[in-house]
């Protein structure tokens, strides 16, 4: 084959890209959640009490409460999506069948803003309503694709294992260390893993990597030094 010849790839390409891209993206955000709220909370408590079982008692707590709760948001908010996405294709449906000349004249004029000469957007038009007007309608005048609708299950069940896994890290290095290296190993490990979800969110976003770091390890150290600090004000008067 010639340097002048069409070289395969596998570059991807479609919605799928953008989807995979949003799932990837929540997780990483997820799991950040997880990081960032159970460390506050047990790096707070352990500034009150060292009590080992506390810590864990209280981490456990976080961890559950933080993961269900993400789970329920994301259910509530993609089944509204859902519901959007549904109610949009039933109008859409319903038009196509009560005036499907006005709905192919629409169907053009959308062709015909993406750049396509009107006799060849008519035509475009034609045969893409001969295949699966619904569709096309769907996926031009929408943005929607039938058959990948958001899903609310998996959208919680995604959000509850990336808080959880984000959740066990500082759980972890607060209950497993010597009490004398508990703050120390929980605050070094929390700030890497918070400097690489800020990479990899940076990277996802096509954003500035440093930037994405420090403002990431920032709010996780202010989060730890308000929390430790407010425990051991508590833990000082005896509260």
């Amino acid at each position: 084959m010639t340097d002048t010849q069409a070289q395969p790839h596998d570059e991807p390409h479609g919605s799928g890209l953008g989807t995979r891209l949003n799932w990837l993206r929540a997780a990483v955000l997820g799991a950040n959640d997880g990081v960032v709220s159970t460390a506050g909370l047990v790096v707070g408590v352990a500034g009150a009490t060292g009590d080992r079982s506390t810590l864990l008692t209280a981490g456990l707590a976080g961890l559950l409460a933080g993961s269900m709760s993400m789970a329920a948001g994301e259910y509530v908010s993609v089944s509204t999506q859902r519901d959007s996405e549904e109610a949009a294709l039933a109008t859409e449906k319903r038009e196509l069948e009560e005036t499907p000349e006005a709905e192919l004249a629409e169907l053009t004029g959308l062709l015909e803003e993406k750049g396509l000469s009107n006799r060849l957007a008519r035509e475009a038009a034609v045969q893409l309503t001969k295949r699966d007007a619904l569709r096309a309608h769907a996926e031009v005048e929408l943005g929607i694709d039938p058959d990948a609708l958001t899903n609310p299950w998996h959208a919680a069940g995604a959000s509850f294992l990336a808080f959880t896994v984000g959740a066990l890290l500082p759980l972890l290095a607060i209950v497993l260390p010597p009490a004398s290296l508990r703050l120390a190993v929980t605050v070094v490990s929390v700030l890497t893993a918070l400097a690489l979800t800020g990479w990899w969110s940076a990277r996802l976003g096509e954003a500035a990597v440093g930037r994405a770091v420090s403002r990431n390890m920032a709010g996780g150290a202010v989060a730890m030094a308000v929390t430790y600090g407010a425990g051991a004000l508590l833990g000082a008067v005896g509260t």
